[in-house]
């Protein structure tokens, strides 16, 4: 139909100007849908968390939860920072030409650029170091990110608790599957202090060895959730010419982000763990969320766009923490991938169409749920959508069970989703 306007309204989702096409989605829509799915626990749920997700964690210098305090472990501006700051000599010297060179480069440009002088140069000296010297400042970058990202979950409840505690929630047919490129132990942490049961691809007391016969089966209870290392974690180490766990912070077996990322992946244990990711894809009725992801891995988005190419029955939701302008590789991918979609602070990308959110007029009661994605970051600015910020998507998750979202004052759940513009059936 048109409106008095000259728009063309299509649904309750997006409409079309005439003038611009400017389409424009309605939140609450799908995040009802949403919240029905995660309720019910009938798919099989899994979520990709980048490293953007402690970023919301932040903390005093005593480790304790501060609203006004720190990132519990620090983004790549800062992380390249801190590898670096405490270089000397000639690794300083062969750092700062690095970066000159790089126009400013971040850790991963500058270990890429580290790594090819390792290999190229052998007895050749580049900014005062050869081969071997470039080889061992590789080390000392890479020990210096392994201590920065070994930091400890703080006691206080935190979004890493909220999250355990929505997976171990329910009883469902399928196990909720975490795949995170960080290698923090902040997840084994919540699991354990949550006594949730867990399985990371290892099995064993003294010296957990990495089973990759298991991780391809998934033939452990459901209650068991799965927590996938992608690029390694602390704690892995290289025992008699295998991968074991130590339960410890040791950080000689990750993957660092350089240029050698994709090469990496191809062993094992990391190729394991990659077809796991592969096969949930492959499998009917799934669902991923992504979080904390910026999508600039290259070997990642491989595997999510080959399989959701072949599976058009699996759905990737995509939270951003930026506006849709700043997250151009997790947007080229939805138009690419009609299953993908981009919720970020300002838009969506939904079916490969990008518009502007615009909340359509809440059903009744439905102002509470709608606050817990929507509303103003940090009490201050515009209202946006708030999900692509870790904290809060784990409160949404946490609060997906309570009768208050599914419910308006004692009304059938059919109701409430009718009144949000969500079909109730599955």
């Amino acid at each position: 139909m048109i409106d008095k306007s000259c728009r063309l309204v299509i649904n309750d989702d997006f409409e079309i100007g005439e003038s611009n096409m400017e389409s424009i989605h309605n939140p609450d829509r799908f995040m009802a849908d949403l919240r029905q799915v995660l309720s019910q626990g009938r798919k099989r749920i899994g979520i990709l968390i980048g490293a953007g997700a402690p970023l919301s964690v932040r903390v005093d210098a005593d480790g304790k939860l501060s609203p006004g305090g720190s990132a519990l472990i620090p983004g790549v501006e800062q992380l390249t920072t801190a590898a670096l700051k405490d270089l000397v000599g000639a690794d300083k010297v062969a750092v700062d030409a690095i970066r000159a060179e790089l126009g400013g480069g971040n850790i991963e440009s500058v270990l890429s650029r580290i790594r090819l002088f390792q290999t190229a140069l052998g007895t050749a000296v580049v900014n005062g170091l050869d081969g071997v010297g470039y080889r061992e400042l590789g080390a000392k970058v890479c020990n210096a990110i392994g201590g920065i990202v070994g930091a400890r979950l703080p006691a206080e409840r935190c979004a890493y608790h909220e999250l355990v505690s929505w997976i171990s929630g329910a009883q469902r047919p399928h196990s909720v599957e975490l795949f995170t490129t960080n290698y923090d132990l902040l997840f084994e942490t919540a699991f354990e202090r949550a006594k949730v049961p867990y399985f990371d691809g290892f099995s064993g007391g003294h010296a957990p060895f990495f089973d990759p016969v298991t991780v391809a089966g998934d033939d452990l209870p459901t209650r068991w959730a799965r927590l996938w290392k992608l690029h390694g974690s602390l704690g892995w180490k290289v025992e008699d010419g295998r991968v074991v766990r130590s339960g410890g912070y040791e950080y000689n077996e990750l993957i660092y982000p350089d240029h050698l990322k994709y090469d990496l992946t191809q062993k094992q244990p990391y190729a394991a763990l990659f077809e796991r990711l592969k096969q949930f894809l492959m499998m009917p009725d799934t669902l991923l969320l992504t979080i904390g992801f910026s999508f600039r891995d290259a070997h990642i988005c491989a595997v999510l766009d080959e399989a959701l190419a072949v599976n058009a029955n699996t759905s990737v939701f995509a939270f951003q923490f930026a506006n849709l302008s700043d997250e151009e590789p997790a947007c080229r991918l939805a138009y690419d991938r009609p299953n993908v979609s981009v919720y970020a602070a300002d838009g969506a990308v939904i079916s490969g169409v990008a518009g502007k959110w615009r909340p359509g007029d809440p059903p009744k009661n439905w102002g509470e749920i709608r606050s817990s994605f929507w509303g103003q970051r940090w009490g201050a600015g515009d209202a946006m959508f708030l999900l692509g910020d870790f904290a809060t998507f784990c409160r949404f998750l946490a609060l997906s069970y309570s009768n208050d979202i599914v419910r308006s004052a004692g009304a059938p759940a059919a109701e409430v989703l009718e009144q949000a513009g969500v079909d109730e059936a599955e």
